[in-house]
């Protein structure tokens, strides 16, 4: 099973497969944004990268980022966890004023279909 350390929280088994997203939530037990419900649209999820940044994104990431003019920056919504990663969970829930941290994100990637760019 990869591993993920979240910095200030702690080193976590990550289920192969599973989205960033959902491990942070699962797994780590953080209060991670995700207004959209997982589907690459809000940006609330985002995450930074301490070491083993993924160097390649889905087409939706990219576009998204791209358009709110963001960089440094990884939507954990997006991100598999197929290898061992350290990130800063960056968009909580705690101090947001939100309500909740947004529906549950579904199991796979979305929206469909998935397609992955390079992340430059």
């Amino acid at each position: 099973m990869p591993k993920l350390i979240v910095e200030g929280v702690g080193e976590f088994e990550a289920p192969a497969g599973k989205r960033l997203v959902l491990v942070l939530e699962d797994e780590a037990k953080v209060d991670q944004l995700h207004a959209c419900g997982g589907n690459a649209r809000c940006t609330t999820c985002r995450v930074e990268f301490v070491s083993g940044e993924p160097d390649q994104m889905t087409v939706a990431e990219k576009t998204v980022l791209a358009a709110r003019g963001l960089s440094g920056v990884r939507l954990s919504c997006q991100i598999v966890c197929d290898h061992d990663m350290a990130v800063r969970a960056i968009s909580r829930l705690a101090g947001s004023g939100r309500k909740d941290a947004g529906g549950r994100p579904a199991d796979t990637i979305q929206p469909e279909p998935v397609q992955w760019v390079p992340k430059q």
